[in-house]
């Protein structure tokens, strides 16, 4: 933006207030930090525009005695080192008086000049600032602060600041509410999933039928082909298990419902994929139900684990060792993902016939599951681990098999529908986005309220401020010379 409105001039950040630095009372001083009262601003409390509080407190003590300086009510902080600043910069407005720590900056601004303006501003010109004023070549991001004084500001009449801001906030409050609004329904969206396995474990999303496989059938045909056909490591089924499922289900161990189960390749994967090699899934090819082939590993295509581990279509692969939260997770293979074979940190499970894996991947992945993972999970040294004997004893509720394919069918419909709800919220936040963009261009470019033409100049304005400075900084040294004179 380089015209600007009649009445409007351009000034710099170091020009529109007074800017205050920070620092870190020693930790190993308890008198500068034990019952303090006095607020000290760091970059985690930076999550609002505008703060209400910060985490941490110092005394007065630490005020005296320490670096930190006591920055007055209404200013505007600045995070100035921060990881944060690799896309984002972090602003807010202060109405209280507070202390900063080292990586903060903030902005007391002079009469005549709003520190809102100079918030919505900062955030309005977010990119600009991190391309201009970033320092190169450390190893955290970091504001060069001598770049951001010097950053440019436009600055129209002190009456204009008020009702551009006033529009701003009325404007952006709406929006904000929106916003709110929009939020509310991703959690009741993100709850539906919850509630759709829910029902699904409880036999409420599909009726049963008289048509269906009578479950005694059904379980026998399971028991004879597992007396035929099992193998592999460990496939022992332990009998009925104590669940509470539906009267027309029956509730079994994964083992009676497995042909076998087996552990993965322990041999070294490599980054290198010569055509021919064959992708190795692992523990973060798992994610959210579902298998990813981001971050792939290979092994040549004559490494001996590749017969006897080649995935086929309807393997469970379960995650037996990760941390706490995340071992257990568990997807299901299709041949659409192309030949594969698994790592030693995961265990297939090949099912019987006429079992959806589906149906068990769900109720792996379930509250249900997860209960019983956490149950009997052995933890080491920060990682937890579910081995194959106890994965094998997992009770799984076992409704009739088309009843199986009913549920995963309503599953899948109410799992796209849910989908396709939080698409339409990100698609309308980021509309809501678009329109707060706009709106700030258009408060900076002079165009969301109309002008004034009786308003002081800003060039009024600017003249007073740098003759008020000059006339401080003259006290300041006159004071100092006769310092040094007595």
């Amino acid at each position: 933006m380089s015209d600007l409105p009649p009445g409007w001039e351009w000034t710099t950040l170091g020009e529109i207030g007074e800017w205050f630095g920070g620092g870190t009372p020693s930790k190993s001083k308890p008198e500068f930090w034990t019952d303090g009262t006095i607020p000290w601003l760091s970059p985690k409390d930076m999550g609002s525009e505008k703060l209400g509080r910060t985490r941490d407190h110092i005394t007065s003590e630490a005020v005296d005695r320490s670096a930190v300086r006591l920055v007055p009510d209404d200013s505007v902080a600045v995070v100035v080192r921060s990881g944060i600043l690799e896309h984002k910069l972090p602003v807010a407005q202060v109405p209280f008086a507070t202390t900063l720590n080292q990586d903060m900056r903030s902005v007391v601004t002079y009469p005549g000049v709003e520190s809102a303006w100079i918030a919505y501003y900062l955030r309005s010109a977010e990119q600009e600032i991190l391309s201009e004023c970033s320092k190169r070549g450390t190893t955290v991001a970091s504001i060069d602060t001598s770049k951001l004084m010097g950053f440019r500001v436009p600055l129209p009449s002190t009456a204009e600041q008020r009702r551009i801001v006033a529009s701003l906030e009325d404007h952006l409050s709406r929006l904000d509410a929106g916003k709110q609004i929009l939020d509310k329904a991703k959690v009741r969206t993100k709850r539906l999933d919850r509630s759709i396995v829910s029902s699904a474990l409880q036999g409420e999303l599909a009726e049963p039928s008289a048509a269906d496989t009578p479950l005694p059938t059904y379980l026998n045909s399971i028991a004879e082909y597992r007396q035929i056909r099992a193998r592999g490591e460990p496939a022992k089924a332990t009998g009925t298990i104590e669940v509470s499922v539906p009267s027309w289900w029956a509730a079994v161990s994964l083992a009676t419902l497995s042909r076998r189960i087996q552990y993965g390749t322990s041999a070294k994967a490599t980054v290198n994929d010569d055509g021919a090699s064959i992708p190795v899934i692992r523990m973060g090819n798992i994610q959210g139900g579902a298998i990813t082939n981001e971050s792939m590993k290979y092994l040549p295509a004559s490494h001996p684990d590749i017969s006897k581990l080649l995935l086929q279509d309807g393997d469970i692969l379960f995650n037996r060792t990760n941390s706490f939260d995340l071992v257990g997770k568990s997807a299901v293979y299709r041949d659409s993902h192309g030949p594969a074979v698994f790592a030693s940190y995961i265990i297939r499970c090949q099912l019987v016939p006429a079992v959806n894996p589906d149906w068990i991947s769900l109720v792996i992945n379930s509250i249900f599951g997860r209960r019983y993972i956490e149950a009997v999970a052995s933890q080491q040294v920060g990682q937890a681990n579910v081995n194959g004997t106890k994965l094998a004893a997992m009770p799984i509720p076992l409704p009739p098999p088309e009843e199986q394919d009913r549920i995963m069918y309503a599953v899948r419909q109410l799992a796209d529908s849910a989908e396709r709800g939080l698409i339409s919220i990100e698609s309308a936040r980021k509309a809501a986005e678009d329109v707060r963009r706009s709106l700030l261009a258009e408060a900076f470019a002079g165009k969301l309220v109309p002008q004034d033409p009786s308003d002081e100049p800003a060039s009024v304005l600017l003249e007073r401020i740098r003759n008020e400075r000059a006339a401080t900084l003259k006290t300041k040294r006159g004071r100092h010379k006769k310092q040094e004179t007595t």
